[in-house]
Order: structure tokens, then sequence, then C-alpha cells
């Protein structure tokens, strides 16, 4: 997952940081906490970890513990934020040569890479750990088979292949069964139809990002579909096709004995309100319908995370 902090334009030179008349860089002045909060991808972490709380929810047989759900969504949080700050350190060099990242702490020289290294390993061991002691070890093994894909697989494979972006989805989606796995202690039904909400709800968020910003990939040498295909066509028909199937899952998971009356009819609407922007983007392939698409995927998982939590509340 990748959420794009501020807007860039493609037709501006933002190869150098905006300055003062006096030649005096003002993001140099940023306190180092900010930073080192900025390098947890803090939004990306919120949506694992929400993630992380629909699966526990919808994992939960009865009563929901409380502390186990807390030291669940601490353990989560930490790993996300930890992976979020090693993948800052192992693209570095690329980010450099992105526009739209070029003023990230580590390309600039704000964040020392050392210090995000062990930033990174301090957060995600803690978070794993956390997760062994409080949870089980299949979430355990769920957490670390997620830090490695993302770091290990997924993370190199977007230099040479655009199905790195398809891979990419399972440690994506693997929190949000972990989620499951706290709150029931086995894998399921309900675990693996949440784990496919989560990893079709990737493909048009993060392609539509990528199409939007597919000059700034192109210049770091990523090998993103709408790079290798620039007429769009595949792009525009994974994301119709991943909608579709998000919306499949999203209603096989109203048909399971794990959500009451009322989660069908909402999830219905969320999908059609969802498919719409995608279905515009199919249409037009260009860069507003497609920002459209990503901040309609922000908002999909928190408002499916409402839906869970409204359908607990009546149940």
């Amino acid at each position: 997952m990748e959420i794009p902090t501020r807007p860039v334009r493609d037709d501006v030179d933002l190869s150098r940081t905006e300055r003062t008349p006096t030649g005096h860089d003002p993001e140099m002045d940023r306190p180092l906490l900010l930073d080192l909060w900025d390098l947890t991808k803090p939004e990306i972490s919120f949506l694992v970890t929400i993630s992380a709380l629909a699966g526990f929810l919808l994992g939960s047989p009865t009563e929901i513990d409380g502390e186990l759900l807390c030291m669940t969504l601490l353990g989560t949080a930490l790993t996300a934020g930890g992976v979020g700050v090693l993948n800052h350190y192992l693209e570095r060099h690329l980010d450099a040569r992105m526009r739209r990242t070029a003023d990230r702490p580590l390309p600039t020289g704000r964040v020392a890479p050392g210090v995000a290294l062990t930033l990174g390993l301090a957060l995600t061991a803690g978070g794993v750990a956390l997760l062994l002691t409080q949870t089980n070890l299949l979430t355990t093994g769920l957490a670390a088979l997620t830090v490695g894909l993302y770091l290990f697989v997924y993370t190199p494979l977007k230099q040479h292949t655009p199905w790195n972006t398809i891979i990419g989805t399972i440690p994506g989606a693997l929190p949000a069964l972990g989620g499951w796995t706290a709150a029931s202690g086995t894998l399921g039904w309900g675990g693996a139809v949440i784990f496919a909400i989560l990893a079709c709800w990737q493909m048009p968020h993060f392609l539509s990002l990528a199409w939007m910003y597919r000059k700034d990939y192109a210049r770091a040498g990523y090998a993103m579909l709408p790079v290798v295909e620039p007429d769009g066509r595949s792009t525009a028909w994974q994301m119709l096709a991943f909608t579709a199937l998000l919306s499949l899952a999203a209603i096989t998971l109203g048909l399971l004995d794990v959500t009451g009356w009322s989660y069908l009819p909402g999830a219905l609407v969320l999908n059609v309100w969802f498919f719409v922007p995608v279905y515009a983007f199919f249409r037009s392939r260009t860069a507003r319908d497609a920002r459209r698409v990503l901040m309609a995927s922000i908002l999909y998982i928190p408002l499916l995370l409402v839906l869970i939590f409204v359908d607990r509340l009546v149940q």
C-alpha cells in the first residue's frame, strides 16, 4: 500500500527543494521526530491496523477480548511502521530520483540511513515480539511472513516486473488475516474472505496511484504496469476486474455466519459507490479520474470497518 502525502504536478521541476530568497532550505528545519514519524508511513500503517481490527471483529466468536484486541493492534501497528521505515531505507536511492518522493527524510539527508535502519529494525522486532507473547504462533507467523514478503520479495520486484503489484497484495492483505487468527486462533473461511477483500482492494488503490505518477516511476526505473504498458488499457482492465472481485468477496462475507443481517445491504451500497469512479477511469483513463479512484479507495477500508463494527453492535 502507498498513499501520496501531497499532490505533485508532473510538469513542474521539483528536483529542487523549495528555498527562501536567502537560499535557506526550510525543510531542513523540520523536527527530527516528525521526520521519524513520516518514515513509518503513518497513513499506510493506519490502514493496515484497521484492516487487522476488521479481521479481529469478524474472528471474535462471542464477546470481544479487549486486552487481546489492544495487543493485536499495537503489535500490528509497530510491525507495519517498522516495515514502512525499512522500505524507506531500501528505496532511498530510488526515492531521490522521483519528484514525488525526493523531499522525503532519507533522500534529503535530514535522517541518516543508519538511524532509519535502527528504527525500522527496532519497531519491526518489537511488533513481532509483542504478537508472539500476547497472541499466538499463527498470528506471529503471518506477521513475520508479511515482513519477509514485503521487504524481500515485493520491494525488489518493483524494479523487475509489472506483476509486482499483484504479488504485493499478499503481504498487504495478511494483517487482516492476522487480526482474524488473533481472535479465533485458527484459519477459516471468514479469514480467507477478509484476506481476499484486502488483496483485491489493493489493485485499484495502487494502480490508480501508479497511473497518476507513471512518469515518476519511470524516472526511478520501476516496472509498474502503467510504465510498461503506457496506453493504460491493461491498467484500466485490471482495476475494473479486481474491483468486481472485491465486490464479490465483500458480498460473500455477508453470506457467511460471521456477519449479521445489517452487513450485506451496507456492503452492496459501499461497493456500488466504489465501482462508480473505477468505471469512470476505465472509460477515460485520465489522471483526474485516477485520483478519484485513489481517494475512494482510501475511504473504502474505514467505511468497511464501520459496517463490520455496526453489524457487530446490532447482532
